[in-house]
């Protein structure tokens, strides 16, 4: 049975599975395996959603931890945490958008904005697990 104090570290598992399912995905078009790419990249939309369930039933339940780090390491988490944070935002109407393009066969547009997509949501999905990293492994609080 999963707890609410085991969430950090199974929505970085999400995090990180997104994140290789992403990358699998832009492998798969790149050798022009449509229906792969497609699988794969729903796919990493579903990790998505279930890591943004898992985020938001854990915050509700737990509430916000504390960055306990100092110096450098301080200043370093709160800028991954600002750019994760912020472009977290805005991945989520760049996504919905991309997706529609595809399944609408507006495959010019899917792919025009697809090159800002891939790299932001790879980059949300990283820094999403060096923050929990960060505040849950390296600066845990007591």
């Amino acid at each position: 049975m999963i707890s609410v104090d085991d969430l950090p570290a199974v929505n970085a598992v999400l995090n990180a599975t997104s994140g290789l399912l992403l990358v699998a995905g832009y492998i798969a078009i790149r050798k022009r395996r449509v229906p792969l790419h497609r699988a794969l990249v729903l796919s990493a939309l579903g990790t998505s959603v279930l890591f943004l369930a898992g985020y938001l039933f854990y915050h509700y339940h737990a509430g916000t931890t504390r960055f306990t780090g100092v110096g450098l390491a301080r200043t370093i988490y709160f800028i991954v945490l600002a750019s994760h944070t912020i472009l977290a935002m805005i991945i989520v109407p760049l996504v919905i958008v991309t997706l529609f393009f595809a399944l609408w066969k507006r495959y010019d547009r899917h792919r025009r904005i697809a090159r800002w997509t891939f790299p932001l949501w790879l980059y949300v999905s990283v820094t999403g697990i060096v923050v929990y990293l960060m505040l849950y492994q390296l600066y845990p609080a007591a």
